[in-house]
């Protein structure tokens, strides 16, 4: 079970370059369903936010940290995610944990947290 992800998402085209974005999109649709029929991830999601100023919407890929890495140093990857950038504002693509990988994200969270001082009561 994939115990890592990467959320991309997205804000609104670029004027002039709505068309392109859209092609971007489908290209990039089509590579993540490649990528889970070779096993080079597990699955992805995709969500089309609601009008706002913030994101119109994100991707996320779900694998191990193994198949991420792999992912992100992908050409095809890389082309899909240069394309963006010039066809929409605001791309953003940022690593997580989920599944297996919160417990021990969390963990990792407490052990830090007996490191920190606490303020003495005056």
């Amino acid at each position: 079970m994939a115990d890592r992800m990467l959320h991309i998402s997205w804000g609104a085209p670029v004027p002039g370059r709505e068309e392109r974005g859209l092609e971007v999109f489908n290209e990039a649709v089509v590579l993540n369903g490649q990528m889970q029929q070779d096993g080079r991830i597990e699955s992805f999601d995709i969500v089309l936010l609601g009008a706002s100023n913030g994101p119109n919407g994100y991707m996320e890929l779900f694998g191990t940290a193994e198949q991420l890495a792999a992912v992100q140093e992908d050409d095809d990857f890389r082309r899909v995610l240069i394309d963006a950038a010039l066809t929409c504002v605001d791309l953003c693509v940022t690593p997580g944990v989920c599944n297996e990988g919160v417990a021990q994200q969390v963990a990792l969270y407490q052990d830090a947290l007996t490191r920190v001082p606490h303020p003495t009561a005056a």
